[in-house]
């Protein structure tokens, strides 16, 4: 049977850290809103302390996580045991953006592997840790990780990746707002 605790454990610090893929799941206020649910994969996830976990948000086509989040903050992060014994934890609590442009950003990215096309650190305060059984959670082979989105991301480059953010990640699919542009920077001139 499942149990709940109110922190993240040392030896479920240590679980989370070894799996390959999470499930970010948000939704908005709205009761005709879209409920959204994000696989993240490669090592972008990270248990910062007891009740603070955060993962590298990487520029994509969608931005449902982030406009979610900055309506409501209400967020899950699921992992699943593929291989090994069985287990699901889920980590619920508060999520914050933590755009490029914060200063913030610096600090936290400096704890993930330098992967291209990071657009947020996306943080969560946990509020309750859940850890169950996980019996039904078929076992899969890892192979190796998809290149697509580094590859794609480095043809881009940092003007394009902004470019594309600017275009395509403003509004997420039921028009909340989204990704937050920065305002170009004014240079003061004597």
């Amino acid at each position: 049977m499942g149990k709940t605790y109110s922190v993240i454990s040392e030896e479920q610090k240590a679980w989370i850290a070894k799996q390959r893929i999470f499930f970010v799941a948000t939704a908005p206020m709205s009761a005709t809103g879209h409920i959204n649910c994000s696989p993240k994969g490669g090592d972008t996830g990270r248990v910062l302390d007891g009740s603070t976990f955060a993962y590298a948000d990487l520029t994509g086509s969608g931005i449902e996580t982030t406009a979610h989040l900055r309506e409501n903050g209400r967020i899950v992060v699921m992992f699943c045991a593929f291989e090994g014994p069985p287990k699901i934890v889920r980590l619920h609590g508060t999520g914050a953006v933590v755009y490029l442009h914060e200063e913030a950003f610096g600090p936290l990215v400096s704890r993930f592997p330098d992967v291209p096309g990071i657009r947020a650190i996306i943080t969560v305060k946990v509020s309750r840790v859940s850890d169950s059984c996980g019996f039904s959670v078929p076992f899969f082979d890892f192979v190796e990780e998809r290149d697509g989105l580094s590859l794609w991301s480095d043809k881009k480059g940092e003007e394009g990746l902004a470019a594309y953010r600017a275009e395509k990640n403003r509004l997420s699919i039921d028009s909340l707002p989204g990704y937050v542009v920065p305002e170009p920077s004014s240079e003061k001139t004597d």
